[in-house]
């Protein structure tokens, strides 16, 4: 059927041939006309030129008789032109149609040529005489072309005009190798064609059925060749086939000459001439113009894009001739004839029509045996569908309806009628984006076209014109496959060094539309070059996502900066990301899910092509992610903040990735961070160095420093180092979408395990050391104390100044008892910011900057963290610096009034804690364990650490918060004289010695009373917890105690010093007065004196049951069961008893008294008791004698006067 069709419209297109026949002959007694049908008119180009084939010089102009006026009634001239067809037949001078030879008929060459013509118009006309008339030669024949046609073309070819006008201009790029009187003639052959009536005449009737559709042609003024015109304007929209052949042949005789184009040369004279792409000479100059095939038209198509380019009816001219050309490249004469070879070579199999040629050759453009010259046409060719997207077949065919349906042709744009190909991509591109249905076929023509743009620049007038300077100074030499293009990405980034941006403003503008048009942020394969620079590292890291998914993208940002990233593939990624991030549209998936709520919240534009909003680089973006933790309407729905999320944390990797930021850093960059850092470091340098940034660069600093805080995803060099870190420990917190800063939290807690590898110790403690330079950097300390930040301690930032003045109020209130001023959601919060600072001194910088020197002194070997440093200080108090030893008596301070924060004691602790004091409060927890420290199951290394604390708490009273509450009236009371010393480190035991002093004398209040008696009881098990022994008697047990020191928890150091004090080895005063304390302690409560304690318990239980300990009530008891012959005591006990006594009363001896009573049983105890009476009755009588004398020397006074 499709071949019976042909076969129907070429007879049909036959007939009207025919029709023109008649209409051109020339009438009897005229001149010979060079369009009669017979010598090489429209019909059939058959024959040859006038009578005898005169020289066509010599018949001066032609004798055309075109039909009058306007066609106003298509159907009466039709008759007309068929009467007068008649008219000719009858007087024979219709010319026979032979069929073409065999030979001809069959040759591949010959097929080819005559490939849509009609085939009686193709046919050869035999010479056709009549007697008296003249003859109709053929354009072989005519004796200004006779000698070239032999010359140049084969003799199959000679008997058929259409074949000699395909010879003679089609098979050669150029026609220069013809004589002048032939070129000249068939220049004037064809412009005549395509101007005269009866062409029109012939329009109207082979293309009847779409002249009826296309008023806009029908109603044009015939014989100027606007008609034909028309037609080939719309010839994309003509699907009647033989109207179709008619046109083809039209346009491959139009396109031959740049003269033969409708308005061609009337706009673009001034172009040409100023260009110097040819001469437009008067008739009589025509044959001194260079007539190289299509060389004018090319000449113009190379100035599309300059700055003083074409002027806009020329620029319309070029395109509306492009457009015309493109659905065969023979069309484009100057592509054809460069492009010939290449053909053959790479798209041999590739039949001409629809733009599939041109396609084919566009796609090996890069290929090494592409000839240049047909490289440079493709890419002026392709710099004219940038200009106009008719120009492209392909693409202006499969999305016409596409376009058609989303509005994307608008006639009122500044291009005019010709729509840029920018502006059909953007405006296809929002439809897709906005989930409507664009066609597949229209789809893969945008992907060619995307990746045209971005695999050459100079297909991009924009690119061409705005970034010259840039392309020669800093781009020569790389033009291939998108390599200029990512140079000037390269070189579009920002310079830290110089903190200059190397393209201008206008060359950036146009790179930034270029990615956007070519919409590489959804298929990186639009990237040529970011393809073959990825496709290693997206074979075996993304190998799982589908080709062309935005995801691939998403996943090689996921791997930058990792050991399966390639350098070339990391370069080229950040230079496309680079431009990505400053259109927050350019992320497909982002914008679908954000879309509505960036026009809501952030005053983004409703379109996806909306090039007029105005706003900042990155603004959206950082808009959009403000309100990801929202807790109230503003917050993003789930979709948009994980999108958000995404991108947020895949561009977090490199500082140039935030627009905003970079901007405002740039210089900072330069200053801080341009040398020995590495690759994905700059934020941390800049944050390293943030009271030195510059306060708009601070300022942004600081906002993504707290982004982080609560988002840790942000470092993703960080989380990286601490992957397989936070499987082990947070694997659950890693669950939740969000984390609040938990996660960070998590990693402190677990920083000194021994699983802990240290990349990851080392990124945890560099958060917290950055954390440190402002409190809004610690997520969870800021939202849970902001209010008590602005209160209390308002003028201050830093947080470790902060940390002290919270805890300070927290402190005092606590200590007396007051109601809490903090809340206690910033109470919790700085329990764990203090615990967490007591795990390393450089979290504390006052304490470090005053204990420095004393740490490169005594602490040198330890290592940082895991609180070892400050334990080591606390080790060597005793020697530490003025200023060290008060900073760290504070620190004690704030351990012992909250043992949560004591980082070394819950360290130790933690088990114990959860076994054995699960419901205590965290801040009292000593405490609890203290009673239980004893407990076989209590955990040596725990037992230790209370221990360490009880001594500390011995010191000073200060630091024991249970005697301060329970003694809080005592103390004033009875210690004045020592308070009064204002001192800002221990006491050393002197206010607790004070305190022991007056138990049992029913002095204390009980409940202090009882407090003390309880920490004699631990002191007497373990001496380091009696500093005031400890210190009196230093060299006394390291002389003769030596080996008891060596368990000092077992009361055994007491006890030897008990030993040598009644053996009367110790002579030091001071030992011995603390000694003797130790006696006189114990025999007023035996627990005081743990040894004979442990020896007589069974004994105190058998025989002094009821008794109730303290006051000495059982030691009484216990003496007079020694004393009672009856009563038979453990032998340990008993010996340990007697011990006792005779301590006692050496000690008794050596005791001074205390009062006046203790005075007097001494001295009456005392073998000279007789010589202190003597003494104290002779002081008796001396006074009274010396009142006797004294009295009478006094001056007599009257009684009166004594008794006023």
């Amino acid at each position: 059927m499709a071949s019976v069709r042909r076969v129907l419209s070429a007879v049909a297109v036959n007939s009207v041939f025919l029709l023109l026949l008649a209409g051109l002959t020339v009438q009897e007694g005229e001149q010979g006309n060079p369009l009669d049908l017979a010598g090489g008119g429209v019909g059939g180009f058959a024959g040859g030129l006038g009578d005898g084939g005169e020289d066509f010089r010599d018949q001066g102009q032609m004798d055309l008789q075109p039909l009058p006026g306007k066609v106003a009634d298509i159907n009466d001239r039709n008759k007309k032109l068929v009467q007068k067809v008649q008219n000719v037949k009858n007087e024979g001078r219709l010319p026979e149609m032979p069929k073409i030879p065999p030979r001809a008929r069959n040759d591949p060459q010959m097929k080819v040529k005559l490939d849509g013509i009609p085939p009686k118009l193709a046919a050869p006309a035999a010479a056709n005489q009549r007697s008296g008339g003249k003859g109709h030669m053929r354009i072989a024949d005519n004796l200004a072309c006779r000698e070239d046609v032999q010359r140049l073309c084969a003799h199959n070819v000679r008997t058929n005009n259409f074949a000699i006008l395909d010879c003679l201009q089609n098979d050669r790029p150029k026609d220069d190798d013809l004589s002048p009187d032939c070129h000249h003639f068939l220049w004037d052959y064809k412009r005549n064609l395509t101007k005269d009536i009866r062409f029109d005449q012939a329009a109207y009737e082979v293309c009847k059925e779409p002249l009826a559709k296309l008023p806009e042609c029908s109603k044009l003024e015939t014989g100027q060749g606007l008609v034909i015109s028309c037609l080939m304007d719309h010839k994309g929209n003509i699907s009647n086939q033989q109207c179709h052949q008619f046109l083809v042949k039209m346009t491959s005789i139009v396109f031959s000459d740049y003269h033969l184009v409708e308005n061609f040369v009337k706009d673009c004279t001034g172009d040409i001439q100023k260009f110097q792409c040819g001469r437009v000479s008067s008739r009589d100059e025509e044959s001194q113009i260079d007539h190289s095939q299509g060389y004018v038209i090319n000449c113009l198509q190379k100035r599309i894009g300059e700055k003083d380019g074409l002027e806009v009816r020329c620029m319309k001219q070029i395109l509306r001739v492009g457009e015309l050309s493109a659905d065969d490249y023979h069309e484009d004469r100057a592509l054809y004839f460069a492009c010939r070879d290449d053909r053959e070579r790479f798209c041999e199999k590739i039949t001409a029509g629809e733009g599939k040629v041109l396609k084919c050759l566009v796609q090996h453009k890069f290929e090494h045996d592409m000839s240049d010259d047909c490289r440079e046409k493709l890419i002026i060719r392709q710099r004219l569908v940038s200009q106009d997207y008719k120009v492209n077949y392909g693409l202006a065919k499969k999305c016409k309806e596409d376009i058609k349906h989303y509005h994307c042709r608008v006639d009122n744009m500044p291009e005019g009628k010709f729509a840029k190909l920018s502006f059909i991509l953007l405006c296809l591109e929002n439809a897709i984006q906005k989930g409507r249905q664009v066609s597949g076929d229209c789809q893969g023509e945008m992907f060619d076209m995307r990746r045209q743009l971005m695999s050459d620049f100079q297909i991009s007038p924009e690119i061409v014109l705005n970034c010259r300077k840039e392309i020669e100074d800093l781009c020569s030499g790389l033009q291939k496959e998108g390599r200029t293009i990512h140079c000037l990405m390269q070189n579009g980034m920002d310079d830290s060094k110089t903190a200059q941006n190397r393209l201008s403003k206008t060359c950036m503008i146009a790179v930034q539309s270029l990615v956007k048009e070519a919409d590489a942020g959804f298929d990186y394969r639009m990237d040529v070059a970011l393809q073959d620079a990825c496709e290693p590292v997206v074979q075996t890291a993304c190998k799982d996502i589908k080709p062309g998914d935005a995801m691939i993208l998403s996943c090689l940002m996921e791997h930058l900066y990792t050991p399966s990233m390639v350098v070339e593939c990391e370069e080229k990624l950040l230079e496309l990301q680079y431009f990505i991030s400053r259109d927050w549209r350019l992320d497909p998936r982002m914008y679908r899910k954000c879309a509505k709520e960036a026009e809501r919240l952030c005053n983004a534009g409703p379109e996806w092509n909306d090039t007029n909003d105005n706003l900042p680089p990155g603004i959206v973006f950082s808009c959009l992610y403000r309100h990801v933790y929202r807790k109230d309407e503003t917050k993003l729905s789930h979709a948009c903040a994980f999108e958000v999320r995404r991108v947020m944390h895949q561009r977090a990797v490199d500082v140039r990735l935030n627009p905003m930021l970079e901007k405002a850093c740039l210089r900072d960059l330069g200053e801080y961070c341009s040398e020995n850092v590495e690759k994905g470091e700059e934020m941390h340098c800049l944050q390293d160095n943030f009271k030195n940034l510059s306060k708009q660069c601070s300022e942004r600093v600081g906002n993504f420093t707290q982004m982080s805080s609560q988002d840790l995803d942000l470092d993703r060099i960080f989380m990286m180092s601490c992957a397989p870190m936070i499987k082990r420990y947070c694997k659950d917190i890693v669950d939740k979408e969000e984390d609040d800063g938990a996660l960070l939290q998590c990693l402190i807690d677990n920083k000194n395990e021994h699983e802990m590898n240290k990349k990851c110790a080392a990124g945890i403690m560099h958060m917290q050391l950055i954390q440190l330079k402002d409190y809004r950097f610690s997520f969870k300390f800021k939202e849970a104390c902001k209010s008590d930040v602005v209160k209390y301690c308002r003028n201050i930032k830093n947080k470790a100044d902060l940390v002290n003045c919270l805890s300070e109020i927290v402190r005092n209130d606590t200590l007396m008892e007051n109601k809490h001023k903090i809340s206690k959601d910033c109470r919790g919060q700085l329990r764990v910011e203090l615990l967490d600072r007591g795990e390393d001194v450089r979290l504390d910088p006052k304490l470090m900057q005053e204990c420095n020197r004393d740490i490169q002194q005594f602490c040198d070997k330890e290592q940082l963290g895991d609180a070892r440093i400050l334990e080591c200080l606390k080790r060597h108090k005793k020697k530490l610096s003025d200023g060290c030893h008060v900073k760290l008596f504070n620190r004690e301070r704030e351990e012992l009034t909250d043992n949560s924060v004591d980082y070394g004691f819950m360290r130790d602790c933690k088990p114990m804690v959860k076994r054995f004091c699960p419901q205590s409060d965290p801040k009292e927890v000593l405490h609890c364990l203290r009673k239980n420290k004893n407990n076989e199951f209590m955990d040596e290394r725990c037992k230790k650490a209370i221990t360490q604390r009880q001594i500390e708490q011995a010191e000073d009273y200060r630091l024991d918060v249970e005697l301060q509450k329970k003694c809080k009236k005592d103390v004033p009371k009875f210690c004045r004289d020592i308070l009064a010393e204002s001192r800002s480190t221990e006491l050393e035991g002197r206010v607790i010695g004070c305190l022991k002093a007056k138990v049992g004398k029913n002095r204390l209040s009980p409940q202090c009373e009882d407090h003390i008696k309880e920490l004699m009881r631990e002191a007497a098990i373990d001496y380091r917890m009696d500093p005031q022994l400890a210190q009196g008697c230093k060299e006394e047990m390291t002389s003769w105690c030596s080996e008891e020191m060596t368990n000092p928890d077992t009361g055994s150091v007491e006890e030897c010093l008990k030993k040598k004090f009644s053996e009367k080895k110790i002579t030091s005063k001071m030992c011995q007065t603390q000694v003797l304390r130790l006696l006189q302690e114990g025999k007023a409560d035996i627990h005081v004196d743990p040894l004979l304690h442990q020896s007589c318990a069974l004994d105190i239980k058998h025989y002094c049951a009821g008794i109730p300990a303290g006051e000495g009530r059982q030691m009484s008891c216990l003496l007079e069961a020694l004393e009672d012959r009856t009563v038979h005591l453990q032998r340990d006990c008993e010996e340990k008893l007697k011990s006792r006594v005779e301590m006692w009363e050496y000690a008794a001896k050596v005791a001074p008294p205390e009062t006046f009573n203790e005075l007097m049983v001494q001295m009456s105890a005392s073998p000279a008791r007789n010589y202190f009476v003597g003494v104290i009755c002779g002081a008796v009588f001396i006074i009274l004698c010396l009142g006797v004398l004294t009295g009478r020397m006094t001056k007599r006074v009257r009684a009166e006067q004594k008794n006023r």
